[in-house]
């Protein structure tokens, strides 16, 4: 393999927009997934499917809301761990984390936070503390690692069109971002900034005011490569035309190609 595709997307409920996750695996043909939002049961998670399209996959799923899964073409996803540590109450299926040809993939679905303030901002926090915990972990281990998902977090004011327009969404908060900084500062690198050091990159437009056709967009999925996969940093992208579709999720799929040594 000279090249390894990863993306994340939150599909913002798997059942509902089956038909086209299956159309941008067959047209982008990614190696690893991380989906977010499945808004389904385990027993709903359409691998049979997913199978069909030549990828294996793990997931967890939750009754009407979280879930994530890791898919992997042509191959099985190798669980590392489910759930986030830290909180054994914490029953929100928002972690998974596996390997995949040779490298550790994090899926994380991050709280959104909102209202805040409040307890539903609290926890957004105290779940980034922990996950910022885990990933010096992951660094530590000397693996090769990315962290990708929906963050929900707007890193600055260059990765949203109007921050004014979102200045009390708990997306923008001062406490959000610096959690996120603090994370990079481990020696992460947002591989979609550096791909594009200057340019409005967008991976989500919600659903209200034409947000989507005016491109009022925010970037809060993001792909954080470990030191030792920075180097290998080819290309990084979002597939807009995926939030084009008829009953579209209100993220778009976001990708980086990383290249990887022949076997």
């Amino acid at each position: 393999m000279d090249s390894l595709k990863i993306a994340t997307y939150n599909i913002n409920g798997i059942r509902a927009r089956r038909a086209n996750l299956l159309e941008w695996l067959t047209r982008e043909q990614p190696d690893v997934v991380c989906l977010q939002e499945l808004k389904a049961q385990d027993a709903d998670f359409p691998i049979d499917d997913i199978r069909a399209a030549g990828y294996g996959a793990i997931w967890q799923g939750q009754k009407s809301w979280n879930g994530v899964a890791i898919l992997a073409r042509d191959c099985e996803p190798l669980e590392i761990r489910r759930g986030l540590p830290g909180d054994p109450d914490d029953s929100h299926s928002r972690y998974l984390e596996a390997a995949v040809q040779g490298v550790i993939v994090a899926c994380l679905y991050l709280p959104n936070g909102n209202p805040q303030p409040g307890p539903k901002f609290d926890y957004k926090l105290a779940w980034f503390e922990r996950f910022i915990e885990h990933a010096a972990g992951l660094l530590a281990s000397g693996h090769p690692a990315v962290l990708a998902g929906d963050y929900n977090v707007v890193p600055t004011d260059e990765d949203i069109y109007n921050p004014r327009s979102w200045k009390k969404d708990a997306l923008l908060q001062p406490e959000s971002r610096e959690c996120y900084a603090r994370l990079l500062a481990q020696g992460w690198t947002d591989a979609l900034r550096a791909r594009y050091p200057d340019e409005r990159i967008y991976t989500f437009w919600d659903y209200f005011r034409q947000h989507w056709q005016k491109n009022s967009g925010l970037r809060i999925d993001h792909l954080l490569l470990s030191p030792d996969l920075a180097p290998r940093l080819q290309d990084a992208g979002v597939d807009r035309w995926v939030r084009g579709q008829e009953h579209a999720s209100d993220h778009a799929p976001t990708w980086v190609s990383l290249a990887m040594a022949k076997a």
